[in-house]
């Protein structure tokens, strides 16, 4: 009897703890940037939530709010966006207000001097060759037979440490090539990243990323099914396709080249938003970035859709003629995915060119992403479509990689056009 009174307190004492916690929970409160159009489907979910600045930003077309959510509805923020809007992601998550308000003043536009060209298909085409179908198939059913790549699940760090295992395999013996995971607060998933330094040009950067991490926005948990093969195990092993041909063919770019997984894309682009501020803030002088998200269901007649909301026109332009010229059998179309549709976002808000080239229309895309449905089989059950983007990766990174800058294709054609003027003065002699 007198333990009973001592452990009837304890209980109460730790209900008592839990409701605190759980009320904690419910009262902490996270910063989102989010788009109008986003923003009207999910107020209603949101009641008394008013906008604490909005913005119209350049290239979407729409204004851009920030607003003050309570945390523990991200997901449900998430999984309305999906249902209602086919959006993954659509939403950017920040830690303070400050980064909030910040957001809707993006960094200046700022790139390594370039003219996009097409000159190295000595290097292009070979690598382009000896890649495979099968290879991508691999990578794909590896991942999506984790239980889930979620950002807070034992299974999401899991399939963060075999991609950095075999990201450092492939890489085995290239003293120019480092390997290594990425830390971010709040969570425990981190970002994989392999960089190939540049012969001669090391500070100039190429970022070609996808994400790492999967949802299932009906009921997120660690043991929820959650395969994401094409959402976005898919981007990752097109990534790693492009890279195993270019290691095999001992590419070495002038250029410093960055592979990226990003953790914690589904839940507001937390991974890739660390990395690329830490680029900005690091002063690094970028070339060009490129995000796969979702490349192997073909729902549409053309087999690649470049978004041209919040991304780069010329470098969308340069990646039409990379495929007229590389892969003149495939047909591009165009389309947009609104605001922070894919973690190409954070890299345009530091002021960097990007682009996307998506899978299908934008309306047509995978069904079954973000359910436990999203499996290979359901992708067809080949990854033939994958290739495509695996291909185009590679030939974006390649030709970036090697290209002269402005300055100096200015100073060759200045050289050839001399060059011309003085065989003419011979001819003329």
């Amino acid at each position: 009897m007198r333990l009973r009174r001592p452990l009837s307190g304890f209980m109460a004492a730790l209900a008592f703890s839990a409701c605190l916690s759980a009320s904690s929970a419910a009262d902490k409160k996270a910063w989102i940037t989010i788009g109008d159009a986003a923003f009207r489907q999910v107020r209603p979910l949101l009641p008394g939530v008013v906008p604490a600045e909005s913005r119209q930003l350049g290239g979407g077309g729409q204004k851009i709010h920030a607003v003050s959510v309570p945390e523990n509805e991200l997901e449900t923020i998430a999984g309305a966006l999906h249902q209602r809007l086919r959006q993954c992601g659509g939403f950017v998550f920040h830690n303070t207000e400050a980064e909030a308000r910040a957001a809707l003043h993006p960094m200046p536009a700022t790139s390594a001097s370039l003219t996009y060209a097409i000159d190295h298909r000595e290097l292009v085409v070979p690598v382009l060759a000896q890649m495979s179908d099968k290879q991508i198939e691999t990578t794909i059913l590896k991942l999506s037979g984790f239980t889930n790549r979620y950002y807070k699940s034992s299974s999401g760090v899991d399939a963060s440490n075999w991609l950095f295992a075999t990201w450092s395999e492939m890489a085995r013996g290239r003293a120019d090539i480092a390997v290594k995971q990425i830390t971010h607060t709040g969570f425990p998933q981190q970002s994989v990243m392999l960089s190939i330094a540049g012969s001669e040009k090391p500070d100039e950067s190429i970022v070609l990323g996808a994400h790492l991490d999967s949802i299932l926005v009906s009921r997120m948990s660690d043991t929820a099914p959650a395969p994401g093969a094409d959402d976005d195990a898919s981007g990752v092993a097109s990534l790693t396709e492009a890279l195993r041909a270019m290691l095999e063919g001992q590419y070495k770019p002038k250029r410093s080249i960055h592979f990226v997984a990003y953790a914690a894309e589904e839940v507001g682009l937390r991974g890739s938003q660390d990395i690329a501020r830490s680029f900005r803030q690091a002063h690094s002088k970028m070339v060009g970035v490129l995000q796969l998200d979702m490349t192997n269901y073909k729902g549409a007649a053309n087999d690649i859709y470049l978004f041209t909301d919040y991304t780069d026109s010329k470098q969308n332009a340069f990646l039409a003629q990379l495929v007229s010229t590389y892969l003149p059998d495939l047909k591009v179309g165009y389309d947009q995915c609104g605001y922070a549709c894919s973690d190409h976002a954070s890299w345009q808000a530091q002021g960097y060119p990007t682009s996307m080239p998506f899978e299908s229309s934008f309306a047509r895309d995978n069904p079954a992403i973000h359910t436990a449905k999203d499996t290979f089989a359901n992708s067809g059950g080949q990854a033939l479509h994958a290739l495509k983007f695996a291909r185009l990766a590679a030939a974006f990174a390649i030709e970036l990689g090697s290209a002269e800058t402005s300055a100096e294709n200015g100073g060759l054609r200045k050289q050839k056009a001399r060059r011309v003027s003085t065989r003419r003065a011979l001819l003329n002699n």
